[in-house]
């Protein structure tokens, strides 16, 4: 049996970014034969950037409910909150141990929210060690991730190494897994789309929100009665994003004259509240009813634990902290 891994941070609202970035591709993996998908819930990850308890504890169970609306099976999947695996912060550690600093140092995404003004804390800077950590506890064997992410997965690959190279083969090395066109799932203002960028576009908001999002979408300023180049534009990259089959029709609207940016933009509106319809009843239903979340996210830890328990323990035979 072979694991697939990923997981989502609890800092806010999920977005396209989120869903075709990983949760769509892992939710894909749940029905392949011999891969057992594990999924987590990264709270602890969010507190780097989340600061008050009422917002983490609602954020998790709408990243929860989200994977199921959308069809994740927890009979087949592994589904839970990082925290209710508190292993993970045991293994993080003996990690850190052999952790290069200059390895932390290169951390494009650190670099990158110093850079926005995040505050310079160790829990920022180490986490790429408990991102390893996430990963490796489980024996993880595919992992998918956005292009921007492959870096911290090399981390993971690196420390690991270091790791089996002063204590012995404990770990496997996992491998990425990058969909072809939706590695980096851009913003609406062209960054990548991330929660922390405030630029994403809502996968479950109404459809006030989702328009409103939408029809913020940076453009050039081409008369309306000019046709519009949308090969390579944000617009044309969450076309092909959310609904490849309308794309040809698409660039053909776009390039008579008289289509407006706003008129594409309702367009590509369109396509997503039809892409996310099918799944906001389930959605709601689970907001409604958070304790049918918490019992699935409790029996997913139980199970994640199972796996972990005898690869902290081979862990820490290997360092000597067990006999």
């Amino acid at each position: 049996m072979k694991i697939i891994l990923t997981g989502i941070q609890a800092s806010g609202a999920l977005h396209l970014g989120n869903y075709f970035g990983a949760m769509q591709p892992a939710i894909e993996k749940q029905n392949v034969p011999d891969w057992q998908p594990v999924y987590f819930i990264a709270d602890y990850h969010a507190l780097t950037s989340v600061t008050k308890p009422g917002d983490l504890r609602r954020y998790t169970v709408d990243a929860a409910a989200s994977w199921l609306a959308c069809g994740l099976d927890p009979a087949r999947t592994i589904l839970f909150r990082q925290s209710d695996v508190p292993q993970v912060h045991e293994l993080a550690w003996l990690l850190s141990v052999v952790t290069p600093m200059g390895l932390l140092q290169r951390a494009h995404s650190y670099k990158d929210k110093i850079a926005q003004g995040a505050d310079t804390t160790h829990g920022l800077f180490a986490y790429p060690v408990l991102m390893a950590a996430d990963i490796l506890l489980y024996n993880s064997d595919l992992v998918p991730v956005g292009k921007d992410q492959k870096q911290h997965l090399e981390m993971t690959r690196d420390i690991a190494q270091k790791f089996n190279d002063r204590f012995g083969p404990v770990f496997k090395l996992p491998e990425p897994f990058i969909g072809e066109a939706t590695g980096i799932v851009p913003g609406i203002d062209g960054r990548k789309m991330s929660k922390s960028y405030d630029n994403g576009i809502p996968i479950f908001g109404d459809e006030k929100e989702i328009k409103k999002a939408v029809m913020s979408i940076k453009t050039d300023s081409t008369p309306i009665d000019q046709p519009k180049q949308i090969d390579g534009t944000l617009l044309g990259q969450l076309m092909q994003i959310v609904n490849p089959a309308a794309y040809p029709d698409f660039v053909a609207q776009a390039a008579k004259p008289g289509t407006g940016y706003g008129d594409l933009k309702k367009q590509l509106l369109t396509e997503i509240i039809a892409r996310f319809q099918p799944f906001q009843e389930k959605y709601r239903h689970l907001q409604a009813h958070p304790d049918e979340v918490e019992a699935i996210l409790r029996d997913g830890a139980a199970r994640a634990r199972t796996l972990a328990a005898p690869v902290l323990e081979k862990a820490r035979r290997a360092t000597g902290l067990s006999l």
